[in-house]
């Protein structure tokens, strides 16, 4: 296991890329093939900028990538990749919101990678965990376009069924995604949402 994961480490490095999680991003497009050239996409929890450099050069230059983190991330694209706008806030906050809302008319893809900061308890990492992803379901709800895609990392435990359920209204399809790049013993799976559809 420590091989795969030294490999993906250096695949990452080699091509690129800030971190290895690109490849969970990237076996999931490879597969569902969900982003698409002309796209805008928002990327929540960014850092360290991975999955929107590797989105950005999927959906290219006619794409526009939003990426927001805690942290302040700003690496440059190379054409023909999309312009990424690398912003810094919190993805609570109303102040985000207003500025999504000022200056995008929506995004075909909602994708987060966000993890709470872990603290040994499964139990508590599980629900912190629920607790930023019901977010980005809700920042979804409100900025998807119709039939748009959600990719959102999630941990798994006693309460994940509920938040599938939750999901299920808003898509066509649900389906969880557990990449190879992500570590066996992670708890750590991928919610794809497909077909969104704004609540009548």
């Amino acid at each position: 296991m420590r091989d795969e994961q030294d490999y993906y480490f250096k695949k990452a490095k080699k091509e690129n890329y800030p971190a290895r999680s690109v490849y969970k991003l990237e076996e999931a497009q490879l597969k569902h093939k969900f982003l698409k050239g002309g796209q805008r996409v928002l990327d929540l929890g960014c850092h360290p900028g991975s999955w929107s450099l590797y989105a950005s050069g999927v959906i290219g230059e006619k794409g526009v990538v939003v990426a927001a983190d805690l942290q302040r991330t700003d690496i440059p694209v190379q054409k023909p990749h999309a312009e990424i706008h690398w912003l810094c806030y919190d993805v609570y906050s109303e102040e985000f919101v207003d500025y999504l809302k000022q200056h995008w008319p929506g995004f075909h893809v909602v994708l987060s990678d966000m993890a709470p900061r872990t603290t040994g308890s499964q139990y508590a990492d599980h629900q912190q965990s629920l607790r930023l992803v019901r977010r980005v379901l809700e920042l979804s709800a409100i900025f998807l376009h119709e039939n748009g895609t959600f990719y959102c990392k999630v941990f798994q435990g006693e309460d994940f069924p509920e938040f599938l359920q939750e999901c299920k209204p808003l898509f066509t399809t649900v389906k969880v995604v557990k990449p190879k790049s992500s570590r066996n013993e992670s708890r750590e799976v991928f919610v794809l949402g497909r077909g969104f559809r704004r609540a009548r």
